[in-house]
């Protein structure tokens, strides 16, 4: 079963840090899925005070997660998510949740009870 996890705390906390480990941890068992960002200090990128960063989805303002991530996605975005996915999206680690719509959002939320994708979202509280 599926589930998505919220990690939050203040700036400088390590967020970003865990959300890098996190995905390198599932990449080297093998799972295909994706790092996403908004508004990180990087851009198309996620980075932490540490100097660690990788390759990240630029989540966009009005951006469909679910027609981007879903596996029946279609369309040259989705093509490219998969790619550098490995795959098919098994996981999506979620970087600066705070800044998504609320839509995207719940369309992460439904990639979890809908489609078995496991979420792993990285925020601050307020």
């Amino acid at each position: 079963m599926a589930k998505l996890r919220f990690f939050f705390g203040t700036m400088g906390s390590g967020k970003s840090t865990q959300a890098l480990q996190i995905h390198h941890n599932l990449r080297a068992r093998g799972l295909t899925g994706v790092l996403a960002t908004k508004l990180d200090r990087s851009g198309g990128q996620v980075s932490s005070r540490l100097g660690v960063a990788a390759e990240a989805l630029e989540v966009t303002p009005g951006m469909d997660l679910g027609a981007v991530l879903g596996p029946d996605a279609e369309g040259s975005a989705a093509r490219a998510v998969r790619r550098q996915a490995g795959g098919p999206v098994t996981y999506v680690v979620a970087d600066e949740a705070q800044f998504y719509d609320e839509t995207q959002v719940e369309q992460l939320a439904q990639l979890v009870d809908d489609h078995g994708v496991n979420v792993y979202e990285f925020g601050l509280l307020t």
